[in-house]
């Protein structure tokens, strides 16, 4: 098996492998609610006799306009499920307590005028001593500090609920005391309602990952399901875009996540008929909606090329994640450009490599020759704000021979993994070039750092964004999802890439004149950005932020230009250049142990 990568879980015997045909290992934790309604409430007719006008007015006193409802079973279970998912996966250590208290802040984020206190009740006179008889305490605070705690929510000065707290980490009886403080709250307060139940549990969330870290958030339903379908696709369709060319649908795009480009469809090919209908005359939209449909549901599309009768394609509809690698050529170079990091990203990646490298196979020693053999291949993951970090992970197998991409830490043993790669690198060595810049983050940070560190590409841009957390996702009763931060992530030189993102090996940031200076200097073997990476790749966690500024002021963060890719190309035209570039960063036997 070729390009596996092999997550080993700390404190457990076992292994786990994946080929390089990667699969999204994210274990969610699922939560089912089948919410009752209501009986709807009887209403008594108005009396019609008299004018229309009191006709109207006794109508309006008997039926008064209805105020929207709170679901309270479906909140409870949202809170449950919530508390049950965070306790065990956050970073730090927290409990219901904590969690609920902190969420409780939403009630006045959303309306001002209430507010959430804690109190504990005044205790005056002998108390029960531990042996139970009655004795009197020298101070009444040393009585009222022992006594339970009181949750109040207040509208202004006006108590409008009030209730002893329980124990710090009973999931259930905290989200009974949560759900009935906003029943409360959501009785008394207009602007809550007129919120909405929605905006109740946002608010709620927002004001506990507050507390947290800035990545762990909640989404409610309608945005998680976009988020879904960004990460794994929507209905079942073909991968195919549409275009119009008079009174033709032509193909514009193939996705090669679909079962289209399996089939060998191409772009410019007309799309004749769907299913037996024609297309001709017919406007996009229309034919793009012929094309989706339930998932493993077939189609039946009639495909001409130029210049060719029309041939029938019977195809499966399936889930369809966006493409999100585009390929194109620079002179004798490959450029892959990386938006995210879907489920399908390495796959793509993969199937591109394929077309510009000659591999060799059992019946021959070395690769063939080949004039479209690319002289090397530019990964660009400029504004690549990252995605699953499986896929990272995966991409980093087929450019690596062996070696850790990435090391994740937490406080969860589940979330604690050595994400090591084998199989061999398919392109043979061939030179790699990643560009980057301030808003690449999280899975193509790993990418970069797994390459770099491994001294197998060299990294040009500015620093990158640094967000070297990973999150755990958590799908709620009402279809809203938790994104929990539950580990670091560790490059394979030891250093935290949070906070500090990734030291170009060549950097773009500081101006035309020192990049001139620093590609000169690579063309003589020698490097101006060294310095630099061997402090950015010493650091170890935890790294005080004075010392992350000192860093990374070395090659500022910075939106890409036109010199990324200038650089590249003359980096690569050169191999003595390309050679110090790589050798910047510290040798792997040489690195400080971690």
């Amino acid at each position: 098996m070729r390009h596996a990568v092999r997550p080993m879980i700390h404190f457990m015997p076992r292994s786990h492998e994946t080929s390089c045909r990667p699969a999204l290992c994210l274990a969610f934790c699922m939560f089912i609610l089948i919410a009752p309604t209501g009986p709807a409430k009887a209403q008594t007719p108005a009396d019609t006799t008299g004018t229309t006008a009191q006709a109207t007015s006794a109508l309006s006193a008997a039926a008064p306009v209805p105020q929207p409802a709170l679901s309270i079973s479906l909140t409870r279970e949202v809170l449950i499920a919530a508390l049950g998912f965070l306790e065990p996966r956050t970073l730090e250590a927290h409990s219901a307590r904590d969690f609920c208290l902190w969420g409780l802040d939403g009630l006045t984020a959303i309306d001002p005028t209430l507010s959430v206190t804690e109190t504990r009740p005044e205790v005056s006179g002998p108390v029960p001593s531990p042996t139970g008889a009655m004795t009197a305490t020298k101070n009444s605070a040393d009585a009222s500090a022992q006594a339970p705690a009181i949750l109040n929510v207040l509208q202004g000065q006006t108590v409008v609920f009030s209730r002893i707290m329980p124990d710090a980490d009973s999931n259930g009886a905290w989200a009974d005391l949560v759900t009935a403080a906003m029943q409360a709250a959501w009785q008394h307060s207009a602007t809550l309602r007129e919120a909405g139940s929605d905006a109740l549990l946002q608010g709620f969330f927002d004001e506990l990952f507050n507390h947290l870290d800035p990545y762990s958030r909640y989404l409610g339903p309608s945005p998680a399901i976009s988020d879904r379908t960004r990460r794994t696709g929507d209905t079942g369709t073909v991968g195919l875009s549409l275009g119009q060319s008079g009174r033709m649908i032509v193909i514009t795009a193939v996705n090669a996540n679909g079962p289209a480009w399996e089939a060998g469809v191409d772009t410019g090919e007309r799309l004749v008929s769907v299913n037996g209908r024609s297309t001709r005359g017919q406007d996009v939209t229309t034919v793009q909606e012929w094309l989706e449909g339930n998932e493993h549901t077939s189609v039946t599309l009639g495909i001409a090329a130029k210049g060719h009768r029309t041939t029938m394609l019977q195809l499966e509809r399936t889930q369809v994640p966006p493409e999100t690698v585009f390929a194109s050529t620079d002179g004798p170079f490959t450029v892959l450009r990386v938006t995210s990091f879907s489920t399908q990203t390495a796959e793509e990646i993969s199937q591109y490599l394929d077309q510009v490298v000659d591999e060799p196979t059992p019946d021959t020693s070395a690769p063939s020759t080949n004039k479209n053999k690319t002289a090397g291949i530019i990964l660009d993951l400029r504004g690549d704000r990252g995605g699953v970090l499986q896929q990272a992970v995966t991409t980093a197998a087929l450019l690596l021979d062996h070696g850790v991409a990435v090391t994740t830490y937490g406080r969860n043993p589940l979330a604690n993994h050595i994400w090591a790669v084998q199989g061999g690198d398919m392109t043979n060595g061939t030179p790699v070039v990643i560009l980057v810049d301030g808003r690449t983050a999280s899975a193509a940070e790993i990418l970069a750092s797994a390459l770099a560190d491994h001294r197998r590409a060299v990294v040009i841009g500015s620093e990158t964004l640094g967000k070297g957390l990973v999150q755990v996702i958590g799908q709620m009763p009402n279809g809203g999802e938790l994104f929990v931060t539950w580990s670091r992530n560790q490059a394979p030189l030891g250093w935290p890439i949070q906070g500090l993102g990734v030291m170009p090996q060549v950097c773009t940031s500081l101006g035309a004149a020192s990049l001139q200076a620093q590609l000169s200097a690579l063309k003589q073997g020698n490097t101006l950005q060294g310095e630099a990476v061997q402090m950015a790749r010493a650091a170890r966690y935890p790294v005080p932020v004075t010392k992350i500024l000192d860093i990374r002021k070395h090659c500022p963060a910075a939106i890409g230009s036109d010199a990324d890719m200038d650089a590249a190309k003359v980096l690569m035209s050169s191999p003595a250049a390309y050679k110090a570039a790589l050798e910047s960063v510290p040798d792997e036997n040489s690195a400080p142990i971690h």
